[in-house]
């Protein structure tokens, strides 16, 4: 088995560790934070951390911070991995970056790209053949549309349905692998 580490302890950190939990792969799960008082360390203690955590994620909200951070646990040598709750479907064919929180209840349909660091809240349905590139937030009940392609940085309402024409965007970083 495996032991996790998680950069933020905040919201999406509680959502990333009950994820990880789900699924039963992971031996200790512990948090780096900031402010967290039971926290092993600060952020800026990962380096370190790399002998005791052979893998980390990065539950922080802010999509740039989020993607610099992949990058610098895959320089460091961390494996991130992407977390998929147990109750979430991925069809075979998706192809899921790596970095990315699936909460329960979501579906990921045939043929679905999903890119580095993105968020995909409960209850979202990503429709056949549509792309969701980096750092996205959709949240909770949205609907991608089939062959939609959705921009890097974009961050949803709650239960909304989005096409191509969805243009929040931030920086671009430079591209991280998909998982397959």
């Amino acid at each position: 088995m495996k032991n996790l580490l998680i950069i933020g302890a905040g919201q999406y950190g509680m959502v990333a560790r009950e994820i990880a939990e789900s699924m039963k792969c992971f031996e200790r799960i512990d948090f780096v934070d900031d402010v967290y008082p039971s926290a092993v360390g600060k952020i800026c203690d990962i380096d370190k951390l790399i002998h005791e955590y052979d893998s980390a994620a990065v539950a922080i909200g802010n999509s740039d911070l989020r993607l610099t951070l992949i990058k610098r646990l895959c320089e460091i040598g961390y494996e991130v991995p992407t977390l998929i709750h147990e109750k979430a479907y991925v069809s075979p064919s998706a192809k899921i970056g790596i970095g990315c929180f699936i909460e329960p209840m979501t579906v990921v349909h045939t043929n679905v790209t999903v890119e580095t660091g993105c968020i995909l809240s409960a209850g979202v349905i990503l429709n056949h053949n549509s792309v969701v590139h980096e750092g996205c937030h959709i949240n909770c009940g949205s609907v991608v549309k089939a062959r939609a392609e959705i921009k890097a940085g974009t961050r949803t309402g709650y239960n909304e349905v989005c096409d191509t024409e969805k243009v929040e965007h931030v920086k671009q970083h430079d591209k991280l692998p998909v998982a397959v």
